[in-house]
């Protein structure tokens, strides 16, 4: 691939400096590195391959200087005020931010699943929800062999996902980013309530599995909870399939899934857990087993690092696509 210029749009972030690391990791063919942030953060400086990079204040002309390919991850009224500028500017975008991903002429893309909705002509690429990454990797290679009739997903999804604030307030016992401390604690609450009832965090989840997997008709529901974990979500999923299966063969298809790793050995307590997928960019999913409680009823835990794969890496991935349609 040739090299191009590379412009990390809140790079100074929790996940901006994840993509900036991904991006070195994956010997990404970048020439120039242009780190964007807010006035607070410009003049600091970020590591990439060695050398120091200093950042800058995103403006209206931060786009104006070569700029081949941004990666935005500064939050939905960031990429709303500033994606259509880089696109101006024939800037090519992929955000992280919830604001594009269900716009009709927007693909929303998990590279192993859906990579054709990618052309030549796509200026921008959403990044799909974390939870909602790791989730339908797993149910992609059952979906590709059975009928889905129901999906339920309940997450833990933990505290990195919130940023430096959660954190902080994890470690310190405080709560300056939520309502209630996490520390010791479980919220049934990511994001605001919606007139349904449900979060928003729940209906993202519900919404971009559908546009994925391009079927509007899938029944889904979701819960969502955030748990005092550092790093790393789980997803307990329930599948409801339209006939029956063997076991054995779901997790042969499971284990062939690309960016899937099947974690199950209950004989000897191996499943998947935060603090061994953190660091990996794989979804590891175990507990494979039948719910007896309806016909043909499958269930999953999954487990990926919610700031890599769920975020920095995917990113990474669609701006290596966009380079090689």
């Amino acid at each position: 691939m040739e090299n191009v210029n590379v412009a990390v749009v809140g790079a100074t972030g929790v996940v901006g400096r994840k993509i900036i690391e991904v991006l070195e990791e994956r010997n990404f063919p970048v020439n120039n590195l242009v780190a964007l942030a807010s006035r607070k953060s410009a003049g600091t400086t970020i590591k990439f391959r060695g050398d120091d990079v200093e950042v800058r204040e995103l403006d209206e002309n931060s786009f104006d200087s070569g700029i081949d390919i941004a990666l935005f991850s500064a939050g939905g009224s960031i990429s709303e005020n500033y994606i259509p500028i880089a696109i101006s500017k024939n800037v090519r975008c992929v955000d992280n931010s919830s604001f594009y991903r269900m716009h009709e002429d927007v693909c929303l893309v998990v590279p192993e699943i859906n990579s054709q909705e990618i052309t030549k002509d796509t200026m921008l690429i959403a990044n799909p929800n974390c939870s909602t990454i790791q989730s339908v990797l797993a149910i992609k290679p059952i979906l590709d062999n059975f009928e889905i009739k129901r999906i339920v997903y309940n997450t833990y999804q933990a505290v990195s996902g919130g940023g430096k604030k959660a954190l902080d307030d994890l470690h310190n016992q405080t709560n300056n980013k939520w309502k209630y401390k996490i520390f010791n604690n479980v919220l049934p609450q990511i994001d605001d309530f919606t007139d349904n009832g449900y979060t928003k965090e729940e209906m993202k989840m519900i919404n971009e599995t559908r546009k994925i997997f391009g079927d509007d008709s899938l029944k889904i529901t979701a819960t969502t909870a955030r748990v005092p974990v550092e790093n790393s979500h789980a997803v307990s999923i329930n599948l409801e399939l339209d006939r029956d299966f063997d076991l054995d063969e779901i997790k042969a298809l499971l284990a062939k899934q690309d960016g899937v790793s099947l974690v199950d050995d209950i004989e000897n307590e191996v499943y998947p857990l935060p603090t061994e997928a953190t660091g990996h960019d794989d979804v590891f999913v175990g507990r494979v087993r039948r719910d007896y409680s309806i016909e043909h009823g499958l269930n999953l835990w999954c487990v990926a690092d919610n700031i890599r794969k769920g975020a920095a890496t995917n990113a990474v991935q669609n701006a290596e696509l966009l380079l090689e349609v």
